[in-house]
């Protein structure tokens, strides 16, 4: 019975601070622990971290009994597995964090090497010789010296792997697992560090009752967890994160009617815990609505991404399908265009004056029908990404002349006036695919002629500063402002598309993506409608020697 009274009076003093320093980070272990299984049980994270939380809570329930009970049977019973249990914690507290900095489970070499670390500690404590005998004086026990410093060696190597495996796989890791990394690995080298410190001062001073202050630091280490839990989704736990953390608040409210005595103060704790319910319930049902939400929203940006993938294959399948029938197309109808030509000539014999004007039409028709085709299969490339140029120096303005020879001929028979000018007698060089840009030239042309009801189109070469401007002014149709921008997309002729049925609606943005990929630019002006429009197109020039 002395014995007993000794160890009552001797810590009886300590029994309101050690049933708060304990009991909190138990019930706050415990939920932990549930949430973590009940949610995520089959994660190797989450047993880990388990076994980790739960190895630390059978700790603190040991400690508390050296605390705070009046059997020396129980105190000396609990005090002998404590320097084990220490031993464990730390090596799971170590695993866990290298699990979360790797992302992956530890190999059976590693996990070995774990087992092999914690069996010196478990073979003293299983023989026997973790408790070398009971101070009846102090009312504690003596410890082994070795499993002592052993357990202190065991401290140190898991706070130096925490601290190697953090920094080297902090460099090569995104910015959000770094947050990760840094958060739980500050938090457990700050617990542990603070922890080993007061115990190896309580030991050296012989005054446990440190050991019972620091245990105040561990609420900022499970916050670390928690946050890591929530908001850095190291378990992905959604509403369940919301319902930890007001759980937790209720413990720890609930946990001041440990020391509170009076009235006021009691019905003041009981009103907190009240409003913590209440307003927990709310913030808990607003976070489900929320979530709710959010993967409705997930499923819709899902469903809108497959939708837009089937759409790209479509467009895929479309642009083959166009370039296949483009391509058919343009065989017969080449040969269509070579015996009317010759019809016309009389290489078949006399033309009748009935049959001019037929054939006539059937070639001009051929004409804009390959130039339709020639649109067609070059966007098809373009947005295939087949497109190919063939980029040697040529006479640009030399280019721009033949075009003009070969075009007039079809202007002139719609009574129009053609004409071309430049500013240079020299060699206007620039470095390009010579049929892509001429297809550019014609297209622009041929708009103009389309869209020309009477009136004029000049031509004009400007040459300078090392680049060239070729200009094709007409006075036909003109363009709306709002219609500017969009003539240079795909299919969108404006308003003079109801005079004029016969153009693709390509040759415009066909224009643009050339011009584009020559490192230029292309564009139109008009004063509106009726008051003609300008193209004009810019190119780099091959620079003078």
């Amino acid at each position: 019975m002395d014995i007993l009274n000794t160890c009552f009076e001797t810590t009886k003093n300590y029994h309101s601070i050690a049933f708060y320093s304990h009991l909190v980070p138990i019930f706050i272990s415990l939920v932990l622990i549930f949430f973590t299984l009940g949610k995520s049980k089959s994660s190797y994270i989450t047993k880990i971290f388990s076994v980790f939380v739960g190895l630390f809570c059978l700790w603190l329930i040991g400690d508390l009994v050296l605390w705070t009970s009046q059997n020396y049977n129980l105190v000396n019973f609990s005090w002998a597995p404590l320097d084990y249990i220490n031993v464990l914690f730390y090596l799971f507290g170590a695993y866990f964090f290298v699990i979360i900095a790797i992302k992956k489970d530890l190999n059976i070499f590693y996990k070995s090497i774990i087992l092999i670390l914690s069996l010196p500690a478990f073979y003293i404590t299983a023989s026997g010789g973790s408790v070398v005998y009971f101070d009846q004086a102090v009312c504690e026990s003596i410890n082994n010296d070795f499993l002592t410093k052993y357990k202190l060696f065991i401290e140190f190597l898991s706070v130096t792997t925490i601290l190697l495996v953090g920094i080297f796989n902090f460099k090569k890791e995104t910015k959000e697992n770094r947050k990760k990394i840094l958060i739980v690995g500050l938090s457990i080298i700050l617990f542990f560090s603070v922890f080993s410190i007061t115990e190896y001062i309580s030991s050296v001073t012989g005054v446990y009752e440190i050991n019972l202050y620091s245990l105040f630091i561990l609420p900022i280490f499970l916050v670390g967890i928690i946050y890591s839990i929530i908001n850095l989704k190291v378990f992905d736990f959604k509403v369940f994160g919301t319902q930890l953390i007001v759980y937790l608040l209720f413990i720890l409210i609930a946990s001041q009617f440990i020391f509170v005595r009076t009235p006021v103060n009691i019905v003041l704790t009981g009103f907190t815990l009240i409003l913590i319910i209440f307003f927990g319930n709310i913030l808990i049902n607003s976070v489900k609505r929320e979530i709710k939400q959010k993967e409705e929203m997930e499923v819709i940006s899902k469903n809108l991404i497959e939708a837009n993938e089937k759409l790209k294959g479509l467009d895929k399948l479309k642009t083959e399908f166009l370039s296949l029938a483009t391509h058919q197309i343009r065989s017969p109808l080449t040969a269509i265009k070579g015996y009317t030509s010759m019809l016309l000539e009389g290489s078949f014999g006399k033309v009748v004056p009935e049959q001019q004007e037929p054939l006539e039409r059937v070639l001009q028709t051929s004409n804009s029908l390959a130039i339709m085709v020639e649109d067609f299969l070059s966007v098809s490339k373009i947005e295939s990404g087949g497109m190919k140029y063939i980029i040697e120096p040529f006479d640009f303005k030399e280019m721009a002349s033949d075009t003009y020879s070969d075009l007039k001929i079809t202007a002139e028979k719609k009574g129009l006036v053609m004409n071309f000018s430049s500013d240079t007698e020299e060699l206007v060089m620039v470095s390009g695919d010579r049929e892509k840009l001429r297809q550019v030239v014609i297209n622009l042309i041929d708009n103009s002629i389309k869209y020309t009801p009477e009136g004029s189109i000049s031509l004009g070469l400007v040459y300078e500063n090392n680049k060239v401007i070729f200009s094709i002014k007409d006075t036909g149709v003109g363009v709306s402002p709002e219609t500017k921008e969009k003539l240079f997309h795909k299919f969108n002729r404006g308003e003079a598309g109801k005079m004029n049925t016969t153009g693709s609606g390509l040759g415009l943005y066909l224009a643009k993506e050339i011009i584009k990929a020559h490192h230029g630019r292309v564009w139109l002006e008009s004063e509106g409608l009726g008051k003609g429009t300008t193209f004009l197109v810019e190119l780099p020039t091959i620079p003078k020697e």
